[in-house]
């Protein structure tokens, strides 16, 4: 059975992405190995799934690492362990897999292992951020915005926002326009407010039609 009380986002990762995890690449053989692995798991051949993911996380290799972490979250091996979970994933975190260093983020955020930290979830989601997690980078800025598992600095804050809005993350793009609109962490800039409410507008976001339509009405207004 699954371990109870999880709230981690429990995903494999295909062998095809884990280049696109920022972890260092595999030499041929071991990717191969690696890929077997995937298959056989897709298929739902466990056991020799299982058996791979160890003797390649035996070898640090951080995806195979990632992935029996989720495999014993997921209750898919014998003896199901969370400690083990734990100590897998933080070794693909250290290998530089940004998936285990969000999850591990996470994790540490909300307590899944038995106690909070969020001074050490900020220093993965950090770490995953720069590593160009869009997840990761808008996490940093609510940290630094709320002041919350960082120094509230809002300036750092709309930094982080602005990256995860160029990732395309439409909660960000809002909350940068609210920061042109108010000068806050930023110098004020209507123009600038408007961009990132359009493009918010334009990913889905309710609320910022209204914010375009009502920035325009002000730059007319004192344009004339």
């Amino acid at each position: 059975m699954p371990l109870p009380a999880l709230r981690l986002c429990c995903a494999l990762v295909l062998a095809t992405a884990v280049a696109a995890q920022a972890a260092p690449a595999l030499p041929a053989a071991l990717q191969t190995e690696l890929d077997r692995a995937v298959l056989d798991y897709g298929s739902g051949r466990l056991a020799p799934a299982l058996a791979a993911f160890e003797s390649l996380a035996r070898r640090h290799v951080p995806a195979a690492e990632y992935n029996l972490a989720v495999m014993h979250l997921r209750g898919e091996v014998p003896h199901p362990d969370r400690a083990a979970a734990e100590r897998w994933l933080r070794a693909a975190a250290r290998g530089g897999f940004v998936t285990a260093q969000l999850m591990l983020a996470r994790s540490l955020e909300n307590g899944d292992f038995g106690r909070r930290d969020l001074a050490q979830a900020h220093d993965w989601y950090e770490r995953a951020a720069v590593a160009g997690s869009v997840e990761a980078q808008l996490a940093m800025g609510t940290a630094h915005y709320l002041g919350r598992g960082r120094a509230k600095d809002p300036a750092r804050a709309a930094a982080w926002f602005r990256q995860a809005a160029q990732g395309g993350d439409v909660g960000a793009m809002y909350l940068l326009a609210s920061m042109y609109e108010q000068g806050d962490g930023v110098e004020r800039d209507l123009r600038l407010a408007r961009y990132w409410y359009a493009a918010a507008a334009q990913l889905g976001d309710v609320a910022a039609p209204g914010k375009v339509q009502e920035l325009d009405a002000r730059m007319a207004g004192q344009a004339s």
